[in-house]
């Protein structure tokens, strides 16, 4: 599945499946392998920044997954790379597994980043607050406020 392909006859048509447009699976086959790219849900720009690290720490790893590519093609933040010599390692429907199982964690982890750094970004602001009003030259510990 790389740029320069031999023959035409060789590459499928892509199926994309979309639950949103920030939410969507792209599936390209060939004779030999199947590349999915996913694009993961982002609400705001939080989720945004998070899912970028998390895709960049990920793809930095990507030996270890063995399917996982190193970078994704243009507007995804993940791809998977299977090919027929991983089918035939492992059996299909694990792979399968495994690549919903890893986008349920990803979209999980991306969860918990996200409520950790509101809880921390609300201690903090509790804390500035806290000292910004028992200042003496606070506006807000002015009797006038």
């Amino acid at each position: 599945m790389g740029t320069s392909v031999a023959s035409p006859e060789l590459v499928l048509n892509p199926l994309l499946i979309s639950r949103t447009p920030g939410e969507q699976v792209l599936i390209e086959t060939s004779a030999n392998s199947c590349r999915i790219s996913l694009r993961i849900k982002q609400a705001d720009d939080i989720e945004k920044i998070l899912c970028h690290k998390l895709a960049r720490f990920l793809m930095l790893r990507s030996d270890s997954f063995q399917i996982l590519r190193r970078t994704p093609i243009n507007n995804y933040d993940l791809s998977f790379l299977v090919t027929y010599q991983t089918i035939t390692q492992y059996d299909k429907n694990r792979v399968v597994d495994f690549i919903i199982e890893f986008l349920e964690q990803v979209d999980k982890e991306i969860s918990e980043m996200k409520l950790s750094l509101n809880a921390r970004a609300r201690i903090v602001a509790e804390s500035y607050l806290s000292q910004v009003t028992r200042s003496p030259f606070s506006p807000l510990s002015s009797p006038f406020f």
